[in-house]
């Protein structure tokens, strides 16, 4: 489904849904847009882009970090923000999710903020609200913002840059909307991504990755991709490392035990020593220590785990800011 449109602004995307549609020039100036909110908010200068607007933030799944970065975001950019939890609304009386976002709408919301268990909600309800959609993760196919708040943290970090980067990411990558969307946003950018876990979590990821290679093939943009099963593999010369947390909600009993899962793939600080001297660890949270990361490594010097979950806020500014822009 296509999410353009056009603005006075020049932004053709009406919609975030995901990344797989961005150029790399669309990714700079949402960077460069994140700078300027997180140099407001460290000089604590408000910032009026969604003056008068009303976001809603709708959430069908559990989140605590996603929300509250939206929810600040929002504010910091002068909006009225609403909470609409799906455990409490008429959904569970059995209102379609359709009619719960016309709902949304004809109550005169400019922005929804949707998380949803199904892969493919936020498309689906954009065809039928009349504002803007922002994709905060749905099912196991799409997680943008986070991606952009990844790629951000690196371009803060990587004392080489991002272009040329090489990233692994590590763990449950069939269930993982982050890693799918980080993808995209890091290739574009430039990076060499490698996805590495067990055998079991790489299910469809390699058919996945060929419609990765077809879409870019299209568009003229090549992209260095590759999956594996072999840590050692993964991280040997990496510029970052990403542990992606096991999801257990997700797993029924799939793949290998998670004794054995931590005892092969965990990120201990010997392995972590494969990886580049100045080599930076990731993680999108929420974290399991001892599971996919020893809590040496998640809080050592080399982490920026805390980072990522600061750089959400002026991210998601920024992109609220673009969407909601003048002539939207």
């Amino acid at each position: 489904m296509a999410d353009t449109t056009s603005s006075a602004d020049g932004w053709r995307h009406r919609h975030l849904l995901d990344v797989d549609t961005w150029s790399a020039d669309e990714l700079e100036r949402s960077m460069v847009l994140a700078g300027s909110m997180a140099a407001s908010l460290r000089e604590r200068r408000p910032r009026e882009e969604l003056a008068g607007r009303r976001v809603v933030t709708f959430f069908g799944e559990a989140s605590t970090r996603t929300r509250l970065s939206f929810e600040l975001a929002a504010r910091s950019l002068g909006a009225d923000v609403s909470h609409l939890d799906a455990v409490s609304s008429s959904v569970v009386k059995g209102e379609s999710l359709m009619d719960t976002v016309r709902t949304v709408g004809a109550l005169g919301t400019d922005l929804l903020v949707m998380r949803h268990q199904r892969a493919g909600a936020p498309y689906l309800a954009a065809r039928h609200f009349p504002g803007h959609v922002v994709n905060a993760g749905d099912g196991c196919h799409a997680h943008p913002t986070q991606a952009l708040a990844d790629l951000y943290t690196l371009r803060q970090r990587l004392p080489r840059g991002v272009q040329g980067a090489r990233v692994a990411i590590v763990g449950d990558i069939r269930h993982s909307r982050v890693a799918r969307s980080d993808v995209w946003s890091l290739t574009t950018a430039g990076a060499e991504v490698t996805l590495c876990g067990p055998a079991e979590w790489l299910t469809g990821v390699a058919e996945w990755l060929t419609g990765v290679a077809e879409w870019t093939a299209g568009v003229g943009a090549g992209r260095r991709v590759s999956v594996t099963t072999d840590l050692v593999r993964a991280i040997t010369g990496a510029d970052a490392v990403m542990a992606l947390r096991v999801q257990r909600e997700r797993l029924a009993g799939a793949g290998p035990s998670l004794a054995a899962y931590s005892e092969r793939y965990r990120l201990t600080p010997d392995r972590l020593q494969l990886a580049h001297p100045d080599a930076l660890v990731m993680h999108p949270g929420p974290v399991n220590q001892g599971m996919e990361i020893d809590r040496a490594v998640a809080w050592g010097p080399r982490s920026v785990i805390l980072d990522q979950v600061a750089n959400g806020v002026p991210v998601r500014m920024a992109i609220m800011a673009l969407l909601v822009g003048p002539g939207s």
